[in-house]
């Protein structure tokens, strides 16, 4: 599913030219998916980059910052950043401006790692953070793309089971 998880999160940075002119990458084919690219097809390149900062950069809630969803502004949240930037090191993801637990860091090394390491993370850090991003993106675009994160992570997490 590497190349899923990147595609994830080349479509969850902000957007350029061409961020939509591929297809979705290997991996289990998710309606979420094809209904985001759908639902944004006729936007401008301008028009989608106002809409991802109006919903990502504007409210916090729906930031894609996960360690914020886990632990706020709390000391805890510093270790995981520490922590998450230890794994894309390991896993060879190259950062950005973004924080290291922004999800176009975080899906990259998903897809990289082991199958159990990956359900774990699945399950202790980037579905509870889903669980409160999601429900802050009603009505737009973006909630499509991130059902199919939280999709295909619950895959990971049912093949990581016993792993």
């Amino acid at each position: 599913m590497r190349g899923y998880f990147d595609t994830l999160a080349a479509l969850l940075r902000y957007p350029d030219e061409g961020r939509l002119d591929h297809p979705p990458g290997s991996g289990p084919r998710l309606p979420d998916l094809d209904e985001f690219v759908r639902a944004v097809a006729d936007l401008s390149l301008e028009d989608l980059q106002e809409l991802y900062v109006r919903t990502f950069e504007m409210s916090p809630d729906a930031c894609l910052d996960i360690g914020w969803h886990l632990f706020g502004e709390n000391y805890e949240r510093g270790e995981f950043l520490v922590r998450m930037r230890q794994t894309l090191r390991r896993w060879g993801v190259a950062e950005s401006v973004e924080l290291p637990d922004h999800l176009s860091h975080v899906l990259p090394a998903l897809g990289r790692m082991e199958r159990g390491e990956a359900a774990a993370f699945a399950e202790e850090s980037l579905a509870p953070a889903l669980k409160k991003i999601i429900p802050a993106l009603d009505g737009n675009p973006y909630q499509h793309l991130l059902r199919g994160v939280e999709s295909a992570a619950a895959s990971l997490r049912e093949a990581g089971v016993g792993a």
